[in-house]
């Protein structure tokens, strides 16, 4: 995936020249070659051969040179050493001694060399002096027409002074030799140089062909080792070396040929012999090592750049180190498979180096751009136009007094600085003796809120005197929220030297603007008293605030992507459908208002067509408001209407008949006459009464609450209603004794416990009892209130406490009322932030619970 804020088009040369010129660098140090050589011996150490049984070495060890004698031994003892191999079944024998000199006993040797047949002597390529040509150190002739092959033993160190390996072939001009483990594996005599076709050299030149790799078994004695003393003075019997190669070689300290290896370096090095035991194993069992040509290693660096300079400009950052990565293993893979199955060692050291080297300068490369990139938009970050939302904090505290005193409305204030008193009203410094010690925090007491401020170098005190009751709570709760004072965490940037460190810290800062901003719109659009939806060009939903799963009862994930039309369709389907009102919306670019009905609830929503600028970016946004209250406050206006137009006029008109008959009549006056005007007038004054106490519950307010006791209140209803029980002979019994305090109004408290218990006994039967039981439940003051009566059913419950609502026994009963009464109870209880319920079974009676929060004894501190 390609990154859109800057171009890939020259990416690749500025990765690859740079990339060309270290590697050519490295190739005057020795890093390349270092590499190779340890990955080829941990590569070679872990997964060695093992040794071979049928080679075993016979070493001329500290023992034998203690037993026969100082070195050199008469030629006398290797031909005995040969007899008693050969009696034992050797099938061939490599003696790793130079015999360059003649000595008397050659002809001993000698025999002893034609009668088994099969020996192999060495020769070295080496100048006799420092400053002498190379020159061939043969046997003398007469061991050497009686050897079965000559080879050279000549063993080539790296540049690390590390013994890795030799060359098959090694001569002076055209005359080359077989190593001696070659000589050794071949089946036909090889006493004689050959000369390889094509081959032109002056016959003073060292020239050595054919190199080859040696997997070596392991350290040295990894190869079964008898001593030339042990078996020169015991003769192993017959058949005891039966097909085995035997060979003779020194492994004393200080004397013959140490090489140092991949397995021991140059604390412990292995003898010559045994480093030709080794290649004799691996000639035999085809495990030889060639090594490639350096243009395979050049090839396989130059295949691994272009790789990486054309994938990796294109990858994302978070990707690159993986693709590194990979190619690394990949090319380390190769090497490993071409070493382990093919015999071939490929040094890719250069291949290796190319991802290690490529991902920082890459790296480098894009922090660069990063570094650019960030510089441009921060610039353009800061000259747009972005709505700055100031902290608290950073307001004067006149400006903070000011808004306070709008919002919060307290009876008095104070603000000094230092010790001088800026302003006051109701409020002194002598009322406040204790003031917060950490600016920023308020301090509630005694219904006064203070706390300090620090601008610059002057200290700042300010105080508050709040109202009374749950509006004063609020306001404290409130003032806590607020943050008037800087946070210590808040510091500026400092500025760092670094670039790109200052780059990252104006980044940020950018960022946590733009976040701040954006989270400010967002929970605007969250918290707004409407629903609103905002769609794409296609009628699609991109965002709903809070309000629309809730109206529309639908899961938030599932409105995005939503079409509008479908989602208003499903919820109030109508023809034509809402897809023609969002098309004109989308379509003519005109706002649209339509009702919509929710679940029982109303709605107004209004389409509005949007369109971003420098972009044809464009679609709705709906805005849904939920006008229930408005359409119930209607109503209940049209129902007044009905209420005044036909039971108040109807009693009104009765009373006025009457009194036109009493007017033509006026001498024949009768008390039934009164009577029955006392009740058209007495009825029409509690109607007018309900209704006017209905009214004065829905405007309650919290300003007009005070400290009551409930017990008290309960007391006053039950006194008011006695007498009407009284008449009927129904017993009211009060249960409970204990003081429960309240804020809210009594009088209204009072009106709608008589509403209750004026209904129990209104709907009870003579002779009955009502019963009120006052009782506290956590944290609220209970009255349940029952009844004896006919009880209600159930159809009528879930509209008993809406106003106008009146029982259809009631009705038929020819009980007067107009269904105010709980309406009225419903709504003082609502007002006291408390809770009504009501449990009724037909026959049994009713029984109304009433739930209002409790406050502390005025007497008692409150905590």
């Amino acid at each position: 995936m390609t990154r859109d804020w800057f171009s890939t088009g020259h990416s690749a040369w500025t990765l690859a020249l740079p990339l060309i010129g270290l590697l050519l660098l490295l190739q005057f140090t020795t890093l390349p070659q270092r590499l190779d050589n340890w990955l080829y011996d941990t590569l070679i150490t872990t997964w060695s051969p093992e040794a071979p049984e049928d080679v075993v070495i016979v070493a001329i060890d500290e023992k034998s040179l203690s037993a026969i004698g100082p070195w050199p031994w008469p030629r006398s003892v290797h031909a005995s050493l040969i007899d008693n191999l050969a009696e034992a079944g050797a099938e061939r024998i490599v003696l790793d001694i130079l015999f360059t000199e003649p000595a008397m006993d050659d002809q001993v040797l000698a025999e002893a060399m034609r009668s088994h047949g099969r020996v192999i002597l060495p020769l070295y390529v080496a100048p006799s002096s420092q400053d002498d040509l190379f020159r061939e150190q043969l046997p003398t002739p007469r061991l050497a027409g009686a050897a079965f092959a000559i080879g050279h033993a000549h063993v080539e160190l790296d540049s690390d002074g590390i013994a890795r390996g030799l060359y098959l072939y090694n001569g002076l001009g055209n005359e080359l030799w077989p190593a001696m483990a070659l000589a050794t594996s071949s089946n036909s005599p090889s006493v004689a140089p050959v000369s390889p076709d094509g081959l032109d050299a002056p016959a003073y030149v060292n020239v050595r062909r054919d190199f080859r790799r040696v997997p070596l078994a392991g350290r040295s004695g990894a190869y079964t080792t008898y001593s030339y003393s042990d078996l020169l003075v015991n003769p192993p019997p017959s058949g005891w070396l039966d097909g085995k190669t035997v060979l003779v070689g020194a492994t004393a300290a200080g004397f013959g040929d140490v090489l140092p290896t991949p397995f021991s370096g140059l604390a412990q090095p292995m003898s010559g012999v045994e480093f030709h035991a080794n290649v004799l194993a691996a000639i035999e069992n085809h495990g030889l090592i060639r090594q490639v040509s350096p243009l395979w290693s050049v090839g396989l660096a130059l295949f691994s750049g272009l790789v990486i300079v054309l994938v990796l400009p294109r990858l994302r950052p978070s990707r690159t180190f993986g693709f590194s990565g990979l190619l690394f293993v990949l090319v380390l893979g190769t090497a490993v498979f071409t070493l382990l199955y093919l015999d071939t060692w490929v040094p890719v050291a250069n291949a290796l180096l190319v991802p290690v080297i490529a991902f920082p300068l890459w790296s480098a490369r894009r922090l660069s751009l990063a570094n650019r990139f960030l510089n441009q938009q921060i610039d353009q970050l800061e000259r747009g136009n972005l709505l700055h939302l100031p902290p608290p904090w950073s307001r004067s505290p006149h400006q903070i007094l000011a808004n306070l005193r709008e919002l919060v409305t307290p009876e008095g204030w104070l603000l000094m600085e230092d010790d001088t008193i800026l302003v006051r009203e109701n409020l002194s410094n002598d009322e406040l003796p204790v003031w917060p010690r950490r600016p920023g925090f308020w301090l509630h007491d005694h219904g006064v809120s203070r706390t300090t401020l620090t601008r610059g170098d002057h200290r700042y005190r300010l105080a508050l005197k709040l109202p009374s009751g749950l509006a004063g709570a609020a306001a404290e709760r409130y003032l806590g929220r607020l943050e008037l004072q800087q946070p210590h965490d808040h510091q500026p940037v400092a500025v760092v030297r670094e670039n790109l460190s200052t780059r990252i810290n104006r980044a940020q800062q950018a960022t946590q603007k733009l976040n701040h901003i954006q989270s400010f719109i967002w929970r605007s659009f969250e918290h707004m008293p409407d629903g609103i939806v905002v769609t794409d060009p296609l009628g699609l939903i991109l965002f709903a605030n809070g309000h629309v799963p809730q109206w529309f009862n639908e899961p938030q994930p599932s409105l995005q992507g939503m079409s509008l039309a479908t989602l208003l369709q499903g919820h109030d389907p109508r023809s034509p459908g809402w897809s023609e009102t969002v098309a004109d919306t989308l379509t003519q670019q005109q706002s649209r208002t339509v009702d919509l009905r929710l679940h029982g609830r109303d709605f107004l929503i209004h389409f509005a067509p949007f369109l971003l600028p420098d972009s044809n970016q464009n679609g709705v946004i709906a805005n849904i408001a939920d006008i229930s209250e408005l359409r119930e406050q209607q109503r209940q206006h049209r129902e007044a209407i009905d209420f005044i137009s036909h039971d108040v006029r109807s009693p009104l008109v009765s009373q006025l008949a009457l009194i036109e008959q009493l007017k033509r009549r006026p001498g024949e006056v009768q008390t039934e006459q009164l009577e029955q005007l006392r009740k058209l007038a007495r009825r029409s004054y509690h109607l007018a009464e309900e209704f006017v106490q209905l009214a004065r519950a829905e405007q309650l307010t919290e300003t007009r609450f005070y400290d009551c006791e409930f017990l008290a209140i309960v007391e006053n209803a039950r006194d008011s209603v006695s007498e009407q029980a009284l008449q009927k002979n129904i017993k009211l019994v009060l249960l409970g004794s204990d003081d429960l305090w309240l804020r809210g109004n009594a009088e209204l408290l009072e009106r709608a416990v008589i509403n209750l218990l004026t209904n129990a006994v209104q709907y009870s039967e003579p002779g009955t009892a009502v019963t009120m039981q006052v009782f506290r439940a956590g944290h609220q003051a209970c009255l349940t209130v029952t009844d004896e009566g006919p009880g209600i059913a159930a159809s009528e419950l879930p509209t008993l406490f809406d106003r106008f609502q009146r029982q259809k026994s009631s009705e038929l009963a020819g009980k007067h009322g107009v269904g105010l009464g709980l309406s009225f109870v419903s709504v003082v209880v609502e007002k006291h932030k408390g809770e009504i319920n009501v449990e009724s079974k037909e026959g049994e009676g009713s029984a109304f619970t009433l739930k209002l929060p409790v406050t502390a004894h005025p007497g008692e501190p409150e905590h």
